[in-house]
């Protein structure tokens, strides 16, 4: 022990690449256990800066790294990431799960074509395939990576899967897209051969490394608000992000959780559609977006920004049972004076705290804000890194305890840059 699983608590994109990097420097090896290429986590290490869709931040670290059963593997993806960290002169110690599911170009071409039919339903997907892959992994004709590794199990389910996929593509879609089942087999069999030595039982070897006493780090790829279930459905993503998807993505029991680290930013962002009652888009929001770089690193798309909305936030506490938080781009908001944080909502002539489970309720909903005085643009951030929390600006340290009184959970970690260095840790009272 301890398994440490880190979630995001919002609408994804809030830093968990480096903070679970940042912590893999204790911790003894990182899994992957939800999602897929659609999740982009960067890390930036003296100026580097690194992008991960699939590989675990903590490879960095030269740390074990795996990818788990919850995890949908782009083939492409995966290789691209392995061979360039090659290039850059790191031996990447990876595993990937054998009931990890497939992703296959048909995957994303169906993506494409649902999204265009969906109209105002559009969940603004990367493209990516990652819904349909999803879909055949419930619906129990998807692929899975143990597949790969056998020729005659790996054609006859393609026979299957790619008929099928055709049907669906020029009889429901209209689209006269030709699917070549042999060129299918022979670049996934390729893929397989390329991974076969990284294939494994991944939730045995978890729960061995935690039965040795050794750290285990869950990194989460996306936020609570994109939850398949408990998320602003249908404007999500498809698997669970919160965390008890953490056992379900890595094959562990519940009570090999120790700890769970919810991770938020100083303000919000998401990408795609749907409701963001806070969301900014004058010129303050345009100044977060260019000083917080709030582009996806996904799909390069220019995320929405807005002022800090708690509620979120407390609705993903309850979720996730979070034990501590990490705040991260305090230092984006520098400069701004006033500052808004939203508490509840107003909708329909009540005042509620909490994120309503119908989505045209939760559109009506209207933010109701405390006013923080901002802090001066000019905070030298590597002389408080140096010395510590208690030599934040005095209103950046309001801005915290505001956060903190409201969430009732503490605060542990404040990360005021991209790069690892850029992070305060408190002192435990």
């Amino acid at each position: 022990m301890p398994g440490i699983v880190i979630v995001g608590t919002q609408w994804g994109d809030e830093a968990k690449g480096k903070v679970t990097d940042f912590l893999a420097r204790d911790a003894d090896c990182v899994i992957r256990y939800n999602g897929g290429a659609n999740a982009g986590h960067t890390v930036v290490v003296d100026g580097k800066i690194y992008r991960f869709h699939l590989i675990p931040s903590g490879v960095l670290r030269g740390k074990k790294v795996y990818i788990g059963n919850g995890v949908v593997v782009d083939p492409d993806v995966l290789v691209d990431e392995l061979e360039s960290l090659k290039r850059e002169g790191f031996n990447p110690n990876l595993r990937i799960s054998d009931r990890a599911h497939v992703v296959f170009n048909f995957h994303k071409i169906e993506d494409g074509l649902q999204e265009r039919l969906k109209g105002n339903l559009r969940a603004g997907t990367t493209r990516r395939g990652i819904g349909p892959t999803y879909s055949d992994k419930t619906a129990r004709f998807g692929i899975r990576i143990a597949d790969l590794l056998s020729k005659e199990i790996l054609q006859s389910k393609l026979d299957l899967l790619v008929g099928f996929k055709q049907k669906i593509i020029s009889q429901v879609y209209g689209e006269n897209i030709r699917l070549d089942k042999d060129k299918i087999l022979e670049k996934a069999l390729q893929f397989g051969h390329y991974i076969s030595d990284l294939v494994c039982d991944v939730s045995a070897e978890i729960n061995g490394a935690l039965d040795r006493g050794e750290t285990v780090i869950f990194e989460g790829a996306q936020g609570t608000l994109l939850d398949i279930d408990h998320g602003l459905y249908p404007y999500g993503t498809s698997s669970s992000t919160i965390a008890g998807g953490a056992c379900i993505g890595a094959g562990v029991g519940p009570k090999r959780i120790d700890k769970v680290i919810g991770v938020m930013k100083a303000y919000i962002s998401r990408v795609g559609t749907g409701p963001v009652p806070t969301e900014l888009k004058g010129e303050v929001g345009n100044r977060i977006r260019e000083v917080g770089k709030e582009y996806g690193t996904t799909t390069g798309r220019s995320r929405r920004v807005g002022w800090l909305d708690l509620i979120p936030v407390k609705y993903s506490i309850r979720l996730n049972s979070i034990d501590e938080i990490i705040v991260t781009k305090l230092d984006v908001l520098s400069g701004i004076n006033p500052l808004k944080i939203c508490v509840k909502y107003e909708c329909e002539g009540k005042t509620i705290d909490t994120v309503p489970a119908d989505i045209r309720l939760f559109e009506k909903c209207k933010p109701v804000y405390e006013e923080i005085e901002g802090w001066p643009a000019d905070v030298d951030w590597r002389r408080v890194v140096r010395d510590g929390y208690d030599t934040l600006p005095k209103q950046a340290k309001e801005y915290i305890q505001t956060i903190e009184e409201y969430l009732k959970v503490p605060i542990s970690i404040i990360s005021v840059g991209p790069d690892r260095r850029e992070t305060i840790v408190r002192e435990k009272p």
